[in-house]
């Protein structure tokens, strides 16, 4: 009985003697939303979408009236040079089609890098924010992912991690 009673302290003491690890988790969406960086470069390419939509209806109209003006004036062509014209009409048509995706690509891939960027900077940033503030553990959750299934207000430092990290975007202009 004694040796049960004292195992028991012994593990007790054990327990006792662990020092607690400091655990809080951070918002991912709600923090990349209110992310001035990310809302910054989301104007500028709405801003290059719009751009590019304007060019694109621009040359998508040129190339319709042209394309009305070429049926008037193929009524008055033989039926081969009817042929011969409307193929070299399509090619052009297909070679604009093919510049505009391409365009396009590139606009996407060019979002998707900066977007990349921001994700890194708030990683960056929340193992930064982890070390300096003596943090053992900083878990992250999304809507998208749910990797702290419930957190306390009290562990929740998404509202200080927005703040720095608008602080020093701003610091970086």
């Amino acid at each position: 009985m004694k040796k049960v009673v004292m195992a028991f302290l012994v593990m007790l003491i054990i327990a006792s003697c662990q020092e607690q690890k400091k655990i809080a988790f951070v918002n991912r969406t709600e923090v990349i939303n209110k992310y001035q960086e990310k809302i910054d470069i989301e104007d500028k390419f709405k801003a290059r979408e719009e751009r590019f939509n304007k060019k694109s209806d621009s040359i998508g109209k040129a190339f319709q009236l042209e394309y009305q003006q070429f049926q008037v004036s193929a009524t008055k062509m033989s039926a081969q040079k009817q042929q011969e014209e409307g193929q070299a009409f399509n090619q052009r048509g297909q070679i604009l089609q093919q510049q505009l995706q391409f365009e396009q690509q590139q606009l996407q891939q060019a979002y998707t890098i900066e977007m990349d960027s921001v994700i890194m900077h708030m990683k960056h940033f929340v193992e930064d924010y982890g070390k300096k503030n003596g943090y053992d553990y900083i878990f992250g959750t999304s809507e998208a992912t749910n990797n702290v299934m419930y957190g306390g207000e009290a562990n929740d430092i998404s509202n200080d991690i927005l703040q720095g990290l608008n602080e020093a975007y701003k610091s970086k202009e």
